[in-house]
């Protein structure tokens, strides 16, 4: 197979980007008014307004610094501001970001307000855009891609359609030496055996048991009923009856490919190959953390339909539901419908989602990203104190 290449941004420490984003990013929900008026007025960059940080603390603080700083460190952020409350947490965002080369600049609220921070901030952030401007695309082999996967509002067609061809495209991605993230924990649930028996060696299977019993405890600790939440009432209307039907649908996304290992959410993988990420089944969560694991691309298959974007990596969405991408065509990237009815073959639609694929790592702008879903949410562990 002819190598496949791409035109790509390579940053200071040779990441690879495919977008070219200036971030504004606060550390806490004190800043978001001042990060949103740094970007309205700094056109080409972009405010990451969150409602977390604040009195956090212990291991959900650390994923929340874990999360802001993969998001200003993802290789399809050129350079960032940071703008926080307190200086010290600021920095510690700041100083997290800036170990990837890349220009980073901090701010903080307390004791000059917010006129003051916000000017100094839009100065430095209109320094940024304008160094961005210059960046230049260079040839990138395709094995440099970070791509995360996940479905949302599944129903039979996706299980019968856009996941098996999504699947058979990860095995191709795999073999050209691509890297791919793929987690959703609970929506496992009925097929987690299957999975465990993917990992290429027994401490990562251990690993995965670890946090999927752990998850699944969680849950069942909460005595709540998940019915409506897991399966969703999306998927329910869809004909999805038990999370066990979900499941086997879900897992077709991977084809037949073998898994490394474990990340716990929103680390980035070690290496290439396919990775599994504990993280919950929200859509805007799960593509929050997967964009700070470093994912520059995101495929996301639909039944019922999904309208999800993300500010950080364009998020390609395919459906093989007819009404979907009859009714949703305006958030549907790649109508595969055709598979169901046999005038299109599996392969046939692999090529298509590579041909779309390559397009929009060379620049072309999917459908969220020319509508402006900018949705983002970092993942939280703990009530406040």
């Amino acid at each position: 197979m002819r190598p496949i290449t791409f035109n790509g941004f390579r940053r200071t420490n040779g990441a690879v980007g495919i977008r070219n984003h200036v971030a504004i990013i606060p550390v806490d929900g004190l800043a978001n008014l001042a990060a949103k008026h740094v970007a309205h007025i700094a056109h080409g960059s972009e405010a990451f307004v969150h409602p977390f940080g604040e009195l956090q603390f212990g291991l959900d603080l650390e994923l929340t610094f874990k999360t802001v700083i993969g998001i200003g460190s993802n290789p399809n952020v050129a350079a960032a501001v940071v703008i926080g409350q307190e200086p010290e947490w600021t920095k510690i965002v700041a100083q997290g970001i800036a170990e990837t080369g890349k220009p980073v600049a901090y701010f903080t609220i307390e004791r000059y307000g917010d006129l003051a921070t916000i000017e100094k901030a839009t100065r430095k952030a209109i320094e940024f855009v304008q160094y961005s401007s210059e960046l230049q695309r260079e040839e990138i082999p395709i094995s440099e891609l970070v791509i995360s996967i996940k479905c949302s509002e599944s129903d039979p067609t996706s299980g019968h359609g856009s996941n098996p061809i999504l699947g058979k495209t990860v095995e191709m991605l795999l073999d050209m030496g691509t890297t791919i993230i793929f987690g959703e924990t609970t929506e496992l649930t009925g097929a987690e055996h299957t999975i465990a028996s993917r990992f290429k060696n027994q401490i990562e299977q251990e690993k995965f048991w670890q946090v999927y019993n752990e998850y699944i405890g969680f849950l069942k600790s909460q005595h709540a009923h998940l019915l409506g939440s897991q399966p969703t009432q999306g998927n329910i209307r869809g004909g999805l009856t038990t999370i066990e039907e979900k499941a086997w649908g879900n897992i077709q996304k991977i084809g037949q490919a073998m898994i490394e290992g474990v990340l716990h959410t929103a680390d980035s993988p070690p290496g290439k190959g396919l990775w599994f990420m504990n993280t919950s089944a929200s859509a805007v969560e799960v593509a929050t953390v997967f964009a700070a694991a470093g994912a520059t691309l995101q495929i996301i298959t639909t039944g019922q339909g999904n309208i999800v974007g993300n500010p950080v990596t364009p998020v390609i969405k395919m459906s093989a539901n007819p009404l979907t991408v009859s009714t949703m065509s305006e958030h549907i990237d790649l109508d595969v419908k055709e598979t169901l009815y046999r005038t299109k073959t599996f392969e046939q639609c692999k090529e298509m989602l590579m041909d779309l694929l390559i397009r929009t790592v060379n620049g072309r702008l999917t459908k969220s990203e020319v509508l402006g879903h900018r949705d983002f949410l970092p993942p939280k562990l703990y009530r406040n104190p």
